[in-house]
């Protein structure tokens, strides 16, 4: 099992969950982050750290597609190991549906 980033975290992309990992298996983009899932060692500290509940086991019915998206990202993002203030307007888009649209395969600037 690995914990994967889904669709909640774009145009958010709080990194509070950088923050606590142990293996520092986070990488970046424009406007989303994802977990390298070669790296993760499947501790699940990262999880509960997400204000908008992004972070899903790879089992979940919720991770789909996400997983493949945040193993093909993660190999072409830079790494990021330190928390970070959110988006500018985070919380306006913290709650937004259907955000798979909005998503930037641009890299994000990493460490």
């Amino acid at each position: 099992m690995t914990y994967v980033i889904t669709e909640s975290c774009i145009k958010c992309k709080f990194t509070d969950c950088v923050e606590v990992c142990p293996v520092d298996c986070f990488y970046e983009g424009e406007n989303m982050l994802v977990i390298h899932p070669d790296e993760c060692i499947d501790c699940g500290v990262c999880e509960p750290e997400c204000p908008v509940e992004a972070i899903k086991p790879d089992t979940d019915a919720s991770a789909g597609e996400w997983l493949e998206i945040n193993a093909k990202y993660a190999a072409l993002w830079p790494n990021i190991t330190a928390q970070r203030p959110a988006n500018s307007d985070a919380k306006d888009n913290a709650n937004l549906p259907n955000k798979r649209d909005l998503f930037s395969p641009s890299p994000g600037v990493g460490d």
